[in-house]
Parts: C-alpha cells; sequence; structure tokens
C-alpha cells in the first residue's frame, strides 16, 4: 500500500449531512429499513464470533432497559417508539407548564423559587436532549449497527477478551450513574413529598413534586390529583431515564471505541514479529490496520455528530443545576431537614458524576487515539523496507490530531474541563450566597 494510496483512504471531512460514514442514510427510512438487515446479520453471527449473542447482550442490556421505555433504543417497533416518544413529551409539557405559572404567579418565597427553578430547568434539560436524542435514532441505530459488526467479526480470543474489558468499563459507569439517580429519583417524589406538611391558608394540601397553578382551583380533588401525582412521576421518570441514557450511550460508544485503538495497537505492536496469523505479510497487516483506523474515525465522527449537542445541553445545565443543588444543601443544612438534605446531596452527586463520565470518556478517547501513532514509532520500524516504513509516518500524522469529544464543537470535553466546572459552580454559589441570604 503506497503512501499516496494510503492518503486517498484516509477520511479529511466528515461525511455528508446526508449519509453516516458513507454507508447508512441518515432518514427516517433508513432507521427502519436496517432493522433488518441487522436482524439478517445477527442469525450469521454463528460463523464468526459463536459467543455474539451473550456478547451484545451484556453490552446492550443496561441501554436497552433504560432508553428502549421511553422509545429512544430501536427494536421496540416503529409505531410504539413514536407513541412513547409522543406520550412522554406530552407528560413533560403537561407537568412542566403550570409548575411555571405557579413559580411566575403564584410564589413569592425567594428561596422557594429557586427550589422550583432548578427542578424546572432539569425538566427543561431533559426535555432538549430528549428531542436531541429523537433527531438523531437514525444515527443511534448506525452505531449499534457498528457495534454488532465489531462483535460478530471478532475471530481472537485475546480481542474478545479485550473488548469484554472496555464494555464492562461502560457498563459499569452506566450502572453508577443509573443507580444514584434513580435511587435519588425514588426517594425525591415518592417518599419527600409525604414527609413534609404543606398548607395553604392554614388547610393542610396534598402534596405535589410539581405544584401547580392556583387558577386551577380543582387540583386538590380525586381523581385529578392522582392524575396530576402520576403525572409528576412519569414526568420524573422521563428525566431520569433521559439524564442516565445520554451518559450510558455515551460510554457505551466511546469505550467501544476505545476498544477497537486498543486492538490496532495491539496489531501494530506485533507487526514485526510475526505473532498474529491473521496475516501473511506485513504489508496486508499494515493495510488491514489502515482501514481499521478509518472505520474507528468514521465511527467517532458519528458519535461526535450525536453527543456533541447533547453534551452542550449538559454542559450548560451542570453550571447552573449543580450551582443550585449545592444552595439547597446549605438550606437544608441550616433546617436541620436531614431528609431533604440528602435527597439533594444525591442529586448533587449524580449530576457530578454525569458530567465527570463525559468529561472522563473525552479524556480516554484523546488519550487511546493519540498513542496509535506513538506505538507506530515504538515498534523496530527501522527493520521495514523503507516505502512500508514511510506509510506508517501517515498514520503517525493522523494521531497527532486525537479523537475528541466536544460540547457544541466549542468545549473540549476533559478532566481539566470537569475541574473547571466545578471551580466555576462555586463561583456562582459564592454569588448566589451573597445576593439571597
Amino acid at each position: 500500500m503506497s503512501s499516496l494510496q494510503m492518503i486517498q483512504c484516509y477520511p479529511h471531512t466528515v461525511d455528508p449531512v446526508g449519509t453516516v460514514g458513507g454507508r447508512i442514510p441518515v432518514q427516517s427510512s433508513a432507521y427502519f429499513d436496517s432493522v433488518n438487515m441487522q436482524n439478517a446479520r445477527n442469525k450469521r453471527a454463528a460463523l464468526q464470533n459463536s459467543c455474539y449473542q451473550r456478547d451484545i447482550r451484556y453490552v446492550f442490556k443496561l441501554n436497552t432497559w433504560i432508553l428502549g421505555l421511553i422509545g429512544i433504543w430501536p427494536g421496540i417497533g416503529r409505531y410504539a417508539s413514536n407513541i412513547a416518544i409522543a406520550f412522554f413529551n406530552f407528560v413533560l409539557i403537561f407537568t412542566a407548564v403550570p409548575s411555571l405559572l405557579h413559580i411566575i404567579y403564584d410564589q413569592k418565597d425567594i428561596n422557594l423559587r429557586l427550589k422550583l427553578g432548578g427542578l424546572l430547568s432539569f425538566c427543561l434539560t431533559a426535555m432538549t436532549k430528549y428531542y436531541i436524542l429523537t433527531i438523531h435514532r437514525p444515527k443511534i441505530l448506525y452505531c449499534i449497527g457498528y457495534v454488532k459488526n465489531d462483535w460478530w467479526q471478532v475471530k481472537f480470543k485475546s480481542d474478545r477478551e479485550l473488548m469484554l474489558r472496555y464494555a464492562t468499563t461502560g457498563r459499569n459507569l452506566t450502572m453508577t450513574c443509573a443507580f444514584i439517580i434513580y435511587i435519588a429519583g425514588v426517594v425525591f417524589y415518592l417518599i419527600l413529598p409525604w414527609c413534609q406538611e404543606y398548607k395553604v391558608d392554614n388547610q393542610t394540601v396534598r402534596p405535589l413534586v410539581f405544584p401547580t397553578y392556583s387558577g386551577f382551583h380543582q387540583s386538590q380533588i380525586s381523581p385529578l390529583y392522582e392524575i396530576l401525582y402520576l403525572s409528576n412521576c412519569l414526568c420524573g421518570y422521563t428525566m431520569l431515564s433521559v439524564t442516565s441514557g445520554t451518559c450510558g450511550l455515551a460510554a457505551l460508544f466511546a469505550t467501544h471505541a476505545c476498544s477497537q485503538i486498543h486492538i490496532i495497537m495491539t496489531r501494530l505492536e506485533y507487526l514485526l514479529d510475526g505473532k498474529n496469523e491473521k496475516f501473511r505479510n506485513v504489508r496486508q497487516q499494515l493495510t488491514a490496520i489502515v482501514k481499521d483506523h478509518i472505520r474507528i474515525i468514521k465511527f467517532t465522527n458519528v458519535v461526535e455528530e450525536i453527543l456533541q449537542e447533547v453534551c452542550l445541553v449538559e454542559f450548560t445545565s451542570c453550571l447552573c443545576v449543580i450551582c443550585l443543588l449545592e444552595y439547597y444543601c446549605i438550606l437544608d443544612w441550616k433546617a436541620n431537614d436531614k431528609l431533604s438534605l440528602v435527597t439533594y446531596f444525591m442529586f448533587f452527586v449524580s449530576f457530578c458524576f454525569n458530567i465527570y463520565i463525559l468529561c472522563y470518556i473525552g479524556e480516554l478517547l484523546m488519550e487511546k487515539s493519540s498513542q496509535i501513532g506513538l506505538m507506530c514509532y515504538m515498534i523496530n520500524w527501522y527493520e521495514l523496507p523503507p516505502k512500508i516504513a514511510l506509510d506508517l509516518i501517515l498514520i503517525i500524522v493522523k494521531s497527532s490530531h486525537p479523537i475528541k469529544i466536544s460540547a457544541g464543537r466549542m468545549v473540549d470535553l476533559s478532566l481539566a474541563t470537569f475541574g473547571n466546572i466545578l471551580k466555576t459552580t462555586l463561583v456562582h454559589l459564592s454569588f448566589l450566597r451573597n445576593l439571597v441570604m
């Protein structure tokens, strides 16, 4: 493979808007038609990875549970998915609008306004991310098909074990995120409202997490109250599922990309020692490495397109919501409200962990993708024929621009970004305390 041929192989720009990775059109028809292609691929899986079905169940199980019920994950059917999305969007709007009117016209206490404002901010963030994920369902389906294809083609036990190790990392991140936020949600929506007494005009009223506008005079009368309370719980479930599902999706795709990069590095390491029995000579090995590198770049380009808008929403909302959660914890500490303090602290930990996951996988992708070039330099390249050794330069040059996950292509997500977010929220908290207290 000559240097000129390798230059032509490497993509210089992202694929056109109408396609994803040059393979699947980003349109609703492709979203549904490619399901049949994936089913056929599943039937042929036994010819490649004998553990294929078990592996993909292990990889996708948590994300299927979290995103499947809200209609984002493919596989529940076209109409069922659309009905679920329409229903949960209606629940979010039905719950948020009366609460917004309550904040504007009814609530006069500044601290309660801040508490309800933070809740509505979280709701608006979830609605925005839900809409973005809905729009990007065709790209999500493409990425799922890419992951399945990689698992289907696994032939070496060492490669499978490596992919399982990274898949376990992604599962653990998703599981931790979902566990913390769902536990906090159960306490906040099902326990905390009933442990506090609410009075209006010296009359005890039944609690609602999202209080309604006073113009709706019959909100305490059955069965309207039960309907409103159920909508509050469904709204909370949707918000929590979108939040944890977004992080789970990012962890799934990013850790899979890292596993494929690690496999390429392993092949480069064994390029000259004859340990890799799949290829007959160095030129064939190098050609296969370049092709796999191109596939990873295309895959991560699509992942970046899916996540950049979601990460931007998460990045901006965390600057606000984390600051408010810190303020709520201070208020409940002073009021000696232990249950409320524990609940808000769990939400605080959850939001910090969510943005940490996004920053961590961004850091991991940057680190892994840049190591490919280092591995090209560390092998005994001087033992190669000059023309083949020159081809390694192109891989090194491409790796000098590492893969990144950004927030709207404005801020690259890394551990340094996570530290800056926490420092910024503390500055906002100090300003808020001086303004209100």
